[in-house]
């Protein structure tokens, strides 16, 4: 069983001291009935408790609709919480003075449980209509003996304003606590989901750019094999070391501790081109750069590298690193053989333009005539600035 989370628990206990003031009506009818009426007042006292215990059961359901978790209360549900109230007022009558204010106190305790018990299903105006319509039959005898003085007897007013606006805050911090753990919800799941979309792409660029050269390398093997050539043993333990390499990045992917080193990556990117007979020539370093620079950099050359390996015939392959006056840090990686290459992004680019984006920069790739494809990435001085995704 899930333990109860601690918004719920808090919002249950709102609800719970809001049931509980029910209690105070069957106490203020106690105080206010004539005690020497030996039947009738133990009649009116329970009749006020069986009340205000319909009520707050009312309030319970009322309180739910409100908050968009189950259907409005019917007649079923409302009618006998109304004609208990009713049998109430009618029980008080022999049991208290109607001309000291007793009367007028007891209806107004039973009618304040009924009208916040109602109160979250009712629009403003029904309410005030029903606040009204109590106030004038729980005081009405009490201003006909006082000489149709309504003043002294205004106060009366205020139990259940205070009760309906208790009641109201009641319900809109249940309502915000609910959506506060909706929200937590929503992000607890929004972070599984952006943990996945980060496994899915580290996993995609580590295994890509091995893998097409493990393809391209089998191959090779293959052909030298057909022909007898002794290098085509050279060649497999070759693909036997890069998958091992691969083998070891999947490992580190899996347990978080991939990151994308520039040095080691510019190195990786000319070790594989030239493996797969692509020269590859570096212009400029990562030197002076930031942690986040260099590593979001690194993750752009290792897409770039699956990129030429995988969609194009390249002969050749530029890299350039470029530092501006105001830090602002470009990387081209140019390649020829691309003239059937997609100008559209796929996985590896789209991941790397959130990658870069993340870090406040900018992705351009696209086919350059006759026959190159160009990635540019750049990325301003304050990358490093920036809290890391």
């Amino acid at each position: 069983m899930s333990q109860t989370s601690r918004a719920a628990r808090v919002a249950l206990t709102l609800r719970g001291s809001q049931y509980v003031l029910y209690a105070a009506v069957p106490m203020a009818v106690v105080g206010a009935v004539d005690a020497s009426a030996t039947v009738l007042a133990p009649l009116a006292a329970g009749l006020s408790a069986v009340q205000a215990l319909a009520a707050a059961i009312l309030l319970h359901r009322t309180i739910d609709y409100r908050l968009g978790r189950a259907t409005r209360p019917g007649p079923v549900a409302v009618s006998p919480v109304v004609a208990l109230t009713v049998a109430s007022i009618v029980a008080f009558w022999p049991v208290t003075d109607p001309g000291d204010g007793s009367f007028a106190f007891a209806v107004t305790a039973v009618l304040t449980a009924l009208v916040t018990a109602l109160e979250p299903m009712l629009s403003a105006p029904a309410t005030l209509a029903i606040v009204l319509g109590g106030w004038l039959v729980a005081a009405g005898p009490a201003i006909h003996a006082d000489g149709s003085r309504f003043g002294p007897h205004l106060g009366l007013l205020v139990i259940p304003v205070v009760a309906i606006l208790t009641e109201r805050c009641t319900v809109w911090m249940v309502d915000v606590l609910r959506q506060l753990e909706d929200a937590q919800h929503v992000r607890a799941e929004l972070a599984v989901a952006e943990e996945r979309l980060r496994f899915a792409r580290d996993l995609h660029d580590v295994a890509g750019r091995t893998l097409s050269v493990v393809a391209l390398k089998a191959e090779l093997a293959a052909q030298l094999g057909k022909r007898g050539r002794p290098e085509a043993v050279t060649e497999m333990l070759e693909v036997r070391r890069i998958a091992q390499d691969s083998l070891a990045e999947l490992r580190a992917v899996v347990t978080g501790l991939r990151t994308a080193r520039l040095d080691e990556e510019l190195a990786g990117a000319r070790s594989l081109l030239d493996a797969a007979g692509i020269a590859c020539r570096v212009i400029g370093d990562g030197g002076g750069l930031g942690p986040r620079t260099r590593t979001t950099l690194g993750w752009a050359i290792r897409e770039a590298t699956t990129n030429v390996l995988r969609h194009s015939r390249a002969g050749e392959c530029l890299i350039e690193l470029d530092r501006a006056a105001d830090g602002t840090v470009t990387l081209t990686m140019t390649n020829d053989g691309a003239a059937e290459a997609r100008a559209a992004h796929g996985n590896g680019l789209t991941g790397l333009t959130e990658r870069v984006t993340e870090a406040g920069g900018t992705v351009d790739a696209g086919p350059v005539p006759p026959d190159r494809f160009r990635v540019v990435v750049c990325l301003p001085a304050t990358a490093d600035t920036k809290e890391p995704a």
